[in-house]
């Protein structure tokens, strides 16, 4: 690519922490959203996209076709002086945000109202109290990517794929992802009814889940058999999540570890500046994880951090439930040929969004401002990942309760890095 401004991002010794920048888009409903950017939101971390002049092309744009924007003005004028019915001013408003916003075409570009907005700036404080499921678009549905573990929504049978069509017999299918988790989120003991369409089911079906308060642990680990380390992130998003994963790789290797298992299967993303540093475990310092490149063609690089566990034999676990941070993490141990990858196609988000906050409490906007690439220079979004061996999981077994010991995925694992020396 040609005429790049670039910018490399400095590597650190102990810390590296960027930005609270998230990546990609897919949630967990109502209790935990794990809604992912790889945005950058502070330019006092040394991290900014576009740059002064550019910001003043795009606002003397802004001003030059403020005439056209005046015709809004004109037709809310229209509206309450002819409209024979209440008006809602601020519904007015809203709506008129809402459908710029979505006039880009951009399922990931979203306007969030104040209430969507509060909700999801809570969605990665902690605990909330909804379904458990992580939600994503996919071929423009909000979509099921993976039910939580332990979840409401696991024990009610949602399965990945399924695409939510009713909430409360409200239809949603012409909402966006945050609207959509707005309505699943509620009190917890409060009943909400989905309605589902499945793949390989000939009609829609309901779904009642009582809501609760979903605990998520973003990382769990043991040791297996042989030295054979296992390890498990469920979620990007927790800020402290890089320092549970460093504790547990040493925990591991404490306790005998030469080998590790990193299964990354349902995790939709999180922080940049964590699966950063998750990734520098396994990778050189000073190598790139990865890049984006936005509209101005400005090009960020993420370096390795350096770490502990360079050269340790290792497998990752991936499936179409790992998204955004877990495929920056996964295409960076792939191009650096730091692990075999076993499972099925990542889900395949590879833009970024950055979070804007608007005055005057009202709302929010999410909107994609750049694209990220593999330190190969690949861009995943739409294609995901493929794994170096695909393991596709049985549906006979998918409809049983999960058990590591008939899981095919995990039992290929197992095998590959035996072989592993």
């Amino acid at each position: 690519m040609e005429n790049l401004n670039e910018e490399e991002i400095k590597p650190k010794k102990k810390k590296y922490k960027i930005i609270k920048g998230l990546i990609v888009v897919a949630f967990l409903v109502g209790s935990y959203l794990g809604v992912f950017y790889l945005g950058n939101m502070l330019a006092t971390k040394g991290i900014v996209i576009g740059s002064v002049p550019e910001k003043a092309v795009a606002d003397l744009e802004a001003i030059e076709d403020s005439g056209k924007y005046s015709n809004l003005f004109t037709l809310r004028s229209m509206l309450f002086s002819m409209y024979d019915g209440e008006l809602d001013d601020e519904k007015l408003l809203e709506g008129a945000m809402k459908g710029m916003a979505e006039a880009v075409g951009d399922p990931y570009t979203v306007y969030m109202d104040n209430e969507e907005f509060n909700a999801f700036m809570e969605s990665s404080q902690g605990s909330f109290y909804g379904i458990g499921a992580q939600l994503g678009v996919r071929d423009n549905n909000v979509t099921i990517i993976a039910p939580v573990e332990g979840s409401p929504a696991e024990e009610a049978g949602l399965k990945a794929g399924d695409i939510i069509l009713k909430v409360d017999d409200y239809e949603v299918t012409d909402l966006n992802t945050e609207a959509v988790v707005s309505r699943v989120r509620g009190e917890e003991g409060a009943p909400v009814t989905l309605t589902i369409s499945r793949e390989g089911v000939e009609e829609p079906f309901e779904v009642t889940i009582v809501r609760a308060e979903i605990k998520t642990e973003s990382v769990k680990g043991e040791i297996l058999e042989d030295g054979i380390g296992y390890i498990q992130i469920s979620t990007f998003s927790d800020e402290e999540v890089s320092d549970k994963f460093s504790e547990k790789l040493n925990e591991l290797k404490d306790q005998g570890m030469k080998k590790l298992i990193l299964d990354l299967r349902g995790n939709p993303g999180g922080y940049l500046n964590e699966c950063v540093e998750i990734a520098s475990n396994f990778i050189p310092e000073g190598e790139v994880v990865t890049y984006t490149i936005d509209k101005y063609n400005k090009k960020v690089i993420s370096n390795s951090i350096g770490g502990d566990a360079i050269g340790i034999p290792l497998v990752v676990l991936v499936d179409g439930g790992s998204a955004s941070a877990s495929e920056v993490v996964t295409g960076a141990l792939r191009d650096h040929e730091a692990a075999t990858t076993i499972g099925t196609t990542t889900f395949g988000k590879g833009i970024v969004q950055q979070l804007k906050v608007l005055p005057n409490e009202m709302g929010g906007l999410k909107v994609t401002t750049s694209k990220y690439y593999t330190p190969n220079g690949e861009n995943i979004h739409g294609t995901g990942i493929e794994p170096d061996i695909t393991v596709e999981i049985p549906q006979d077994i998918l409809d049983q309760d999960y058990d590591r010991s008939i899981d095919p995925q995990f039992q290929k694992a197992l095998e590959v890095i035996k072989e592993k020396n």
